[in-house]
């Protein structure tokens, strides 16, 4: 199955529209859409896994621990954790990357960082 993203509230959204002006058959929801403005990690997290997708999100302080809480009983599309660090170009063609080389079934309660 193909990956799909859910983008966090937190997440640059020059690296959303890059993508999709890069390839515009990914299927990329923003935070907006899915209407996760000022909701809790968990929250956000349960969303994303309920429509298969993978949470991209720059949140590194609370994000990985509340993803591991969530695994415990859920099962998730995946986490992918941007560096703010890495120019959005970079972030822009590891997801083409993602999105390309690989399948839903592989990100499956699984964690990773751009860059990769």
């Amino acid at each position: 199955m193909t990956v799909r993203f859910q983008a966090d509230a937190d997440l640059n959204q020059a690296i959303v529209t890059g993508v999709l002006r890069r390839e515009s058959k990914i299927d990329f929801q923003t935070a907006f859409a899915a209407g996760l403005e000022g909701m809790r990690d968990p929250e956000v997290l349960a969303i994303a896994a309920q429509q298969g997708r993978i949470l991209v999100s720059h949140d590194r302080k609370t994000m990985p621990s509340e993803f591991a809480e969530f695994v415990v009983s859920h099962h998730s599309a995946g986490i992918i954790i941007v560096s703010r660090k890495v120019p959005i170009e970079v972030v822009i063609e590891e997801l083409l990357l993602i999105w390309g080389a690989s399948s839903s079934e592989e990100w499956v309660d699984r964690i990773a960082k751009i860059p990769l």
